[in-house]
């Protein structure tokens, strides 16, 4: 589909249409305790980004999805209990996830942000950074301290 797109190909691809791309609150925040989901999921919200540019005037609308904790068998298979720190907000079903997405989708806005304390947490991150990391490290130093592990 990109490719196509890229190369000027538009005969093979609708007028127009929807793509969403599900990351993380971790893709505009952190992922306290993994290198590899923290980095995955902050590329995903940039290519989701990439493309709501690039093919915005193509026609393709595109929505990152970006929840804190889902009650999926990724977060039941957890060690950390009650989803770690992506569970701070509580923990939302796979259908609470879906109707934001539809309802972003509706308004035509691009983060779809289930749990809407990420909205305030992104807000200060880019407000005050440094603030916004030494409050990421009591987050970790809560759940990685000498004691707890």
């Amino acid at each position: 589909f990109t490719s196509n797109l890229e190369n000027g190909e538009n005969e093979d691809v609708s007028s127009e249409g929807v793509f969403v791309i599900t990351a993380s609150a971790a893709g505009l925040l952190m992922q306290i305790g993994s290198l590899p989901y923290h980095v995955t999921k902050h590329a995903a919200v940039s290519v989701a980004d990439w493309l709501a540019v690039h093919h915005h005037d193509d026609g393709v609308r595109v929505h990152c999805i970006c929840p804190q904790a889902v009650q999926t068998n990724m977060l039941t298979s957890s060690t950390a209990p009650g989803g770690g720190s992506a569970g701070f907000d509580g923990i939302l079903s796979p259908r609470d996830v879906a109707v934001e997405t539809i309802q972003a989708i509706g308004r035509g806005q691009f983060l779809v942000l289930p749990h809407p304390k990420v909205k305030k947490y992104f807000e200060r991150k880019a407000s005050d950074y440094d603030r916004w990391l030494n409050g990421m490290r009591r987050v970790h130093r809560h759940f990685f301290s000498p004691t707890k592990l």
